[in-house]
């Protein structure tokens, strides 16, 4: 049975595309429904789904973004309302698009496009994604520079750049720096949409790394990694998920 996550911050669109989906697919298995790009890439970590509808514009992690972190470990299907943007770009590439208000007949023949495409590897999004970034409107967003911490009994503002690694410790999440570590009470998945994706990598459910902080990476076996840091002893694992970002 082929798993689907959805991912749309419309109320109304999403009972749309998860009655729709269930009439064109009905064995399909819907595992997830998420209302924002944090919740869909988290969702995406824990289940693991075969094909992804992503919204494009959703709060949190753009369905974009959310796009770029799955890479190719699953079947991407964009849902957008920009196509004066978007038509030439999906068309040009490997994956599927649905148009707001999505129809019927339209949700139909998606379907029958992924199901033709399952037998084989999902895309490489990246092209595409470099293009739809640079065509779709809207203003960056800030990233993330300040994060307050718990340290003893003082809340501590301290500089992301200073940051090693974040990883999710119980109800709190644990900011190593090269000389001491703090807590916060922000759920890594909620940092995720705040922090500069070209600086901090995920590479474990819980854990996300400085780039520039990585010395190396060491294969344990033909499915294992961990990360080696400059200024920390400690090591960190990396989940098959992520295995790509280390490739060649």
């Amino acid at each position: 049975m082929t798993r689907v996550l959805i991912a749309e911050d419309e109320p109304l669109m999403r009972e749309r595309l998860v009655g729709l989906l269930a009439t064109s697919w009905p064995e399909a298995d819907i595992v997830m429904v998420a209302e924002n790009g944090n919740d869909a890439w988290d969702g995406f970590l824990e289940h693991e789904p075969d094909v992804v509808f992503l919204d494009i514009r959703m709060p949190g992690l753009s369905g974009l973004e959310v796009a770029g972190r799955i890479g190719d470990n699953a079947h991407v299907v964009f849902v957008t309302a920009y196509d004066q943007y978007a038509v030439d770009a999906f068309d040009a590439g490997a994956v599927d698009y649905l148009l707001k208000p999505v129809q019927a007949d339209r949700m139909e023949r998606a379907v029958a496009r992924i199901r033709a495409k399952l037998s084989k590897p999902p895309a490489d999004l990246g092209d595409l994604l470099r293009h739809l970034k640079s065509a779709l409107p809207g203003a960056p967003v800030e990233k993330m520079k300040w994060i307050k911490a718990t340290v003893g009994r003082q809340i501590r503002l301290i500089d992301v750049d200073e940051v090693l690694f974040f990883q999710s410790d119980s109800k709190y999440t644990r900011v190593v720096l090269a000389d001491s570590e703090a807590l916060v009470r922000i759920p890594l998945k909620d940092l995720l949409g705040g922090l500069d994706s070209d600086r901090f990598w995920q590479i474990h459910r819980g854990t996300l790394v400085k780039v520039s902080a990585i010395a190396a990476v060491e294969k344990l076996d033909a499915e294992r990694m961990q990360v080696l840091l400059r200024g920390c002893d400690e090591k960190l694992a990396v989940s098959r998920t992520f295995t790509h970002l280390f490739r060649d």
